[in-house]
């Protein structure tokens, strides 16, 4: 059994405010692909869509994800994205891969 965690984030800017998201993640990337138990940090904008994202996560185990969540640069970037968001992003968490 596999303790990675995996995140599918959605995100909404304000209306022409991409761009912001779009710079934002650019400089918190580098951090947060630095830390301990980051598999993934990939920001994907939605085709046709300039202010919906995707960003999809994948950390080595839950103490890894908790302690991401609680570092200073992610504690400044969720006070920060409020500025050009238009609301809370939608996290979800992937279960297992489903055997075909």
């Amino acid at each position: 059994m596999s303790s990675e965690v995996k995140l599918v984030i959605l995100i909404s800017t304000q209306a022409g405010r991409g761009q912001e998201q779009i710079d934002a993640f650019e400089k918190l990337a580098p951090l947060v692909r630095n830390e301990d138990g980051c598999l993934q940090y990939d920001l994907h904008r939605v085709t046709d869509d300039e202010d919906q994202f995707v960003l999809i996560e994948r950390w080595a185990s839950k103490s890894a994800l908790e302690a991401h969540d609680i570092t200073p640069h992610m504690i400044a970037a969720d006070a920060y994205s409020p500025t050009f968001r238009a609301g809370p992003a939608t996290v979800l968490h992937l279960g297992s891969t489903i055997p075909a």
